[in-house]
This record gives structure tokens, sequence and C-alpha cells, in this order.
């Protein structure tokens, strides 16, 4: 029976590795189109401000999707989890939100809230990623990187 689902498990990434190729593929197209857009409106060879973060948040969901794909294929190949590099991707995730947070769309009270909200998850983040790489734990190796 645990053959069984090894073999279920397999498939299942196979799967979301092969989806998410699909969409970063489809990501990548998006983004080019964007920045061919972008450059030829008028005024041409020069992006606006709100262009500009559109551009960027699109690439950072870009690079999410790759090191999504990475971890997916470390834990296909290896059988464990880099928690590095998942703390990573969330601490990209949450440079999207900051990059593409609009100020103007929130009450004063509401948007010092998400901010304070924001502060803390980053510093919880930035710690917890600190401690690993300075520890060097992965989940699922036997014993921490030796230095």
């Amino acid at each position: 029976m645990i053959e069984i689902v090894n073999k279920f498990e397999k498939i299942v990434y196979v799967l979301l590795m092969a989806f998410l190729m699909i969409v970063l593929a489809a990501s990548l197209l998006e983004l080019l189109w964007y920045i061919f857009q972008s450059l030829t409106n008028e005024p041409r060879y020069l992006l606006e401000s709100h262009e500009l973060i559109a551009v960027l948040g699109a690439f950072l969901l870009v690079l999410i999707g790759v090191e999504l794909l990475d971890t997916i294929k470390a834990y296909f190949s290896e059988n464990t989890i880099h928690v590095e590099i998942v703390l990573l991707l969330a601490i990209i995730a949450i440079a999207r939100k900051v990059i593409l947070l609009d100020p103007t769309t929130a009450s004063g009270i509401d948007f010092g809230i998400e901010l304070i909200g924001i502060g803390i998850i980053v510093l919880g983040l930035s710690g917890g990623y600190y401690l690993i790489k300075r520890a060097g734990i992965t989940i699922g190796s036997a014993q921490p990187d030796q230095k």
C-alpha cells in the first residue's frame, strides 16, 4: 500500500510540475507582451510609474513561480523540503505585495494596520530565514549541513 501511495505522490508532483511550467510560460509571455505594450505606448520607450509597478509585479510573479518550480523539483528529486527556498519564496511574495501596494485605495487607519501587519510578516520571515540559513536545516535531511 505504501508503494502505491508513493507512486501516486510522484504522479501528482509530475503533474504539478507540468502545470506550473505551463502557467510560467503563459506568465512569461504575458510579461513580455506587457513590456512591449508599455514601451510602445505614448510616450515611447518610457514607462510611467503605474506601468513600471505593474511590470515589476508581473516580473516578481514569474520569479515566485520559478522558485516554486524549484521547490517542487527539489522535493521530487531528493524527497526533502528545502525550508530556506520556501521562506525565500514567501519573502519574494510579500515584497511583491509591498511593491503593488496602492495607498490611494485604503483609508488611513486600514492602510496603517496593513503596513504594520506586513512589517511583522517581513520581520518574522527574515528572522526565520536567517535562523534556517545559520543552522543549515532542511526538513527531511538526517542532520544539519556541516560547514
